[in-house]
């Protein structure tokens, strides 16, 4: 219950936060309503119809900066390297990639609940000082994951000089860096984990040509055995504790 209230407060720390940068901002109307007979008047600025839009795409922003690429990446070139088409199905798959990622994350939003959401609901922080506090471990969990060749790419095509601390690099790099960090470490981790399967599959079709069974699926008799040979050495259990150390050093 702790670690679930944590999470709840950190998507509060952005609902609390990012309204009150906007309403420090000038309003600008973007529509206006007048009632005639009572005076009133009733207006949507533009910073508010901005803030809705932005909120639309915070899940997918937050997710691109947590390990859930890596995850979900893995897990489907698993199934098709099983060859079961739609088992386990896509919910399955996101399900245990977030609730992957909320465990490999759970250190991360720990300390930016302590460092600031606490702070900030404390009125001891400002929204802007509470919001750069919150990005310090976020960073630090990028800056452990992304390799330095994918950030002095972005850096070089960013028209950037050289940085001399990881603390130097700006967001608007790191992310995308990162970002392309995983993708190919997700894609070593699929790739190793095909070899198994793929040897199966060669034996199998082998096997059948030799007998000249060639009207016969490999895929039909080789996916009993590539199922058996995942249960056997306890495949979900390495799979999900491989891809949960692979963030932690």
């Amino acid at each position: 219950m702790p670690k679930i209230r944590t999470s709840f407060l950190l998507i509060g720390l952005v609902l609390f936060i990012v309204p009150t940068l906007v309403s420090a901002q000038p309003a600008l109307e973007a529509l206006s309503i007048r009632d005639t007979e009572d005076g009133q008047v009733w207006s949507l600025s533009l910073q508010i119809l901005v803030l809705m839009t932005l909120l639309t795409l915070l899940p997918a922003m937050v997710l691109m900066m947590t390990a859930f690429t890596r995850i979900i990446v893995v897990l489907a070139i698993l199934r098709q390297a099983m060859g079961t088409a739609s088992t386990p199905s896509n919910q399955v798959l996101i399900g245990l990639a977030l609730f992957l990622t909320l465990f490999v994350m759970m250190p991360v939003f720990d300390e930016v609940n302590e460092v600031a959401l606490q702070p900030y609901l404390a009125e001891e922080l400002g929204p802007e000082e509470a919001l750069q506090e919150a990005s310090r471990p976020m960073r630090d969990f990028m800056i452990h994951q992304t390799r330095e060749d994918d950030i002095a790419m972005f850096l070089r095509i960013a028209g950037y000089g050289e940085v001399e601390t990881p603390d130097d690099v700006p967001l608007s790099v790191l992310i995308p860096a990162f970002m392309t960090s995983e993708l190919k470490t997700a894609f070593i981790i699929g790739f190793i984990l095909y070899l198994p399967f793929l040897v199966i599959d060669m034996v199998v079709a082998s096997t059948l040509m030799s007998m000249g069974m060639l009207m016969l699926s490999p895929m039909i008799i080789s996916l009993p055995f590539k199922i058996m040979l995942f249960v056997l050495v306890d495949g979900w259990s390495l799979i999900m504790g491989t891809l949960a150390a692979s963030f932690f050093f």
